[in-house]
């Protein structure tokens, strides 16, 4: 996206994952902008290395917390015309399709990425004790 507005809802890609969020403001070739929503969840494992459990460190990658705030090239932003999700529902939402994704086929790999991810939702959605 070549120019967004400050202010303006978008769509960006960030490391592994995509997120909503807001335009808070220009800093050259990227734009900082608040995490509002998840639409996909960040990858698990060695992003240089992926599909190998073995011989590397295996990467547990949480999705950006809400209001988090993230530099992000100007050509991972798209527009982003629906309304802005909850964030928690969001968050759920790409856990569960990152989990069916990993579920469809077996292997090492997917195995070790489904105990991270598992790590990953017991930390996100744990109750909270009165």
């Amino acid at each position: 996206m070549d120019h967004a507005k400050i202010g303006e809802i978008v769509k960006a890609h960030y490391k592994s994952g995509t997120y909503v969020g807001e335009v808070i403001e220009e800093r050259g070739k990227d734009y900082l902008i608040k995490v509002l929503a998840v639409v996909k969840h960040p990858l698990q494992g060695d992003l240089h290395n992926f599909g190998k459990t073995e011989d590397i460190f295996f990467h547990q990658r949480k999705a950006l917390s809400y209001n988090e705030k993230m530099n992000v090239s100007r050509s991972a932003v798209h527009e982003f015309n629906e309304e802005v999700p909850d964030y928690q529902l969001s968050l759920k939402q790409s856990v569960e399709v990152l989990k069916e994704k990993l579920n469809d086929k077996e292997s090492d790999f997917n195995q070790a990425a489904m105990k991270k991810l598992e790590d990953l939702e017991q930390h996100y959605f744990k109750q909270k004790k009165n």
